[in-house]
């Protein structure tokens, strides 16, 4: 299964430690799941725990190196208007890019698609529902 983490999913993580974010995130390190994810949706969690968090540059380029080892990082291009949240489209473009099986995601925004152009669209409740049932 290819799977897209949101940002949010991402700093809860690194951020929450023992919460579902990082038992999601420790399956990916087990290959429960392939993770996939983008130069954007990285930039994005890094500028928000630079600026909500205070995290330090040399720390998260020390996460980037970490979530770069598990997942593959793919580059690319602006191009969907579907959201009027603009992180959220980039999600969308990665997801499609990857052909993934699913975002996973607590945005509302994304969540009431619901899928998009075949990729489900759930929560990570959701997805760890499907990890313990495999």
């Amino acid at each position: 299964m290819r799977v897209v983490f949101d940002t949010n999913i991402f700093i809860s993580a690194f951020v929450i430690p023992g919460g579902n974010a990082e038992k999601a995130y420790l399956h990916a390190v087990r290959g429960a799941f392939e993770l996939i994810t983008s130069v954007a949706i990285l930039t994005e969690t890094a500028n928000t725990l630079s600026t909500k968090f205070a995290w330090s540059h040399a720390r998260i380029q020390e996460l980037l190196r970490t979530i770069s080892t598990t997942a593959t990082v793919l580059k690319t291009r602006p191009y969907l208007d579907v959201l009027r949240d603009e992180p959220g489209n980039r999600i969308l473009e990665c997801a499609l890019l990857a052909q993934a099986d699913a975002i996973v995601t607590g945005d509302q925004h994304l969540l009431s698609l619901k899928e998009y152009q075949g990729v489900a669209i759930i929560k990570l409740a959701d997805l760890l529902a499907l990890i313990e049932q495999a």
